[in-house]
């Protein structure tokens, strides 16, 4: 077939991390060991690090992503969360922890699967309390619009304002003038013809 892959080389090109004679790059595969890792830590306790596998689907808001997750010993990734809109499944590589869902912990070790389901308004938080790096993949949708909600102190983040903070609770109408804005624009728009 010249240049050309048949089918059944597909399963051995995929892994390939360079060019196929006569072929572009696989843009949709990615080798681990080529990505860059990110480090966010906060702290001594706080932050982990992460390699982003899925650039591709990255790049349109929305789509499924994996991450390589890696947390340090003492450590926790994120404060204790749940989400709206997004599922997340954490699956341990290597390594132990300690997984906070709701009011429970758990032992996690190499091959557990975490499964957390969007609006079930349950917590979950992962912590390395032991001496050696932890390794899982963290799964789930990069939404755009979702929003987080962080029990242990009140938090809420809305993605899509770009904005993490408090909540204050306020009657519906509080700060809207009596005299509605729309009817200026309305009576200038009416004089405008």
């Amino acid at each position: 077939m010249g240049d050309r892959l048949a089918p059944a080389d597909f399963t051995r090109a995929s892994s390939f991390r360079g060019t196929v004679p006569g072929m572009n790059t696989f843009p949709t595969v990615v080798h681990v060991d080529d990505v860059r890792e990110i480090e966010h830590m906060s702290g001594e306790h706080w932050g982990g690090a992460y390699k982003p596998l899925t650039p591709v689907l990255d790049a349109t808001p929305g789509r499924l992503g994996v991450s390589l997750s890696r947390l340090p010993p003492g450590r926790v990734t994120c404060p204790f969360h749940y989400h709206q809109r997004a599922d997340e499944v954490f699956f341990v590589l290597t390594g132990r922890g300690v997984l906070r869902y709701g009011d429970q912990a758990r032992l996690l070790r190499s091959g557990d699967c975490v499964s957390c389901p969007a609006g079930a308004k349950i917590g979950h938080q992962i912590a390395n309390p032991f001496d050696e790096d932890m390794t899982y993949l963290a799964i789930g949708p990069n939404d755009p619009d979702e929003v987080a909600v962080y029990p242990d102190t009140g938090k809420v983040l809305v993605r899509s304002l770009g904005r993490i903070g408090f909540l204050e609770e306020a009657e519906y109408m509080k700060g809207e003038l009596d005299r509605p804005k729309i009817f200026d624009m309305a009576a200038a728009l009416m004089q405008a013809k």
